[in-house]
């Protein structure tokens, strides 16, 4: 049996993904920041819950020496955890953009750096980075969400060059809002005496849960193609986009270019 480490897997992506390895013969090394949250998960069958706080170098070390005693080897990392910040820029705060920094785009680097000389010593290795349709085009309000995605997918594609001569595997996966509690947890800028700003708030989060209450089968398919990804790597770098939203964006954004694209979507919801 192949093992995958997860991170963030307490609870909506993380989980599902936890679940679908374990059932398909994986031996799932799922983590979170507290054992409370893989309460869902913990005690079934291939699954074994630590504890990894992505933003510690030190736990990360620590808990990578502990999962070395227990495992011979680390076939797959996801790194999934990751949290929302939506903000007007000029509303923002520094703690909540550290925060959104230190987990989304530092976590995936902190973790990638821990585990490749594990991958090195093994020759084998496979880093699947969860990013976002935000890491593929710009939206409103997403300043500091999508930055994080854009340094994600800019990160693990220089990565990947690095790590071609240890049999070292990279790559992204982009997708649309899928049926987790994701958006219900987005961390959102207080409302303001500044009207225009309080519209846009509500449009944009309006627009977001209904887009992920009609993205009703996202969430199978990505945990589909997460493992068969995890089972068949690709060889050289790449991005996967998932779902009708994700590959839609993609296509209008080359097709139409920046000017016509960003036209589109001032029509759509300013």
């Amino acid at each position: 049996m192949k093992n995958v480490l997860i991170t963030g897997a307490g609870s909506g992506l993380g989980k599902e993904l936890a679940l679908h390895f374990s059932k398909n013969g994986w031996n799932v090394i799922a983590t979170m920041i507290h054992l409370d949250h893989g309460k869902d998960i913990m005690g079934l069958p291939n699954i074994k819950c630590h504890i990894l706080d992505v933003t510690s170098t030190e736990i990360i070390e620590n808990t990578k020496i502990e999962l070395l005693k227990k495992y011979k080897t680390i076939d797959v990392v996801i790194n999934n955890a990751g949290v929302g910040y939506r903000s007007f820029v000029e509303l923002s705060e520094d703690d909540k953009i550290k925060s959104i920094v230190d987990i989304n785009w530092l976590g995936v680097v902190k973790v990638c750096r821990a585990f490749i000389p594990v991958f090195r010593e093994q020759n084998k290795g496979l880093f699947i980075n969860i990013s976002s349709v935000a890491g593929l085009v710009n939206l409103p309000l997403g300043s500091f969400y999508h930055s994080t995605k854009k340094a994600v997918e800019s990160f693990s594609e220089c990565m990947a060059y690095e790590l071609i001569d240890f049999n070292i595997k990279v790559c992204t996966v982009q997708f649309g809002n899928a049926k987790t509690d994701f958006q219900k947890n987005v961390t959102k800028s207080e409302k303001s005496n500044i009207e225009s700003y309080n519209i846009l708030m509500d449009k944009i989060t309006d627009l977001l849960h209904k887009k992920t209450a009609k993205n009703k089968d996202l969430l199978p398919t990505i945990v589909q193609k997460v493992l068969e990804i995890a089972e068949n790597p690709p060889r050289r770098f790449k991005r996967f986009t998932i779902g009708f939203d994700a590959n839609a964006m993609n296509f209008l954004r080359t097709i139409l270019g920046y000017r016509l694209f960003n036209c589109l979507i001032r029509r759509s919801v300013l």
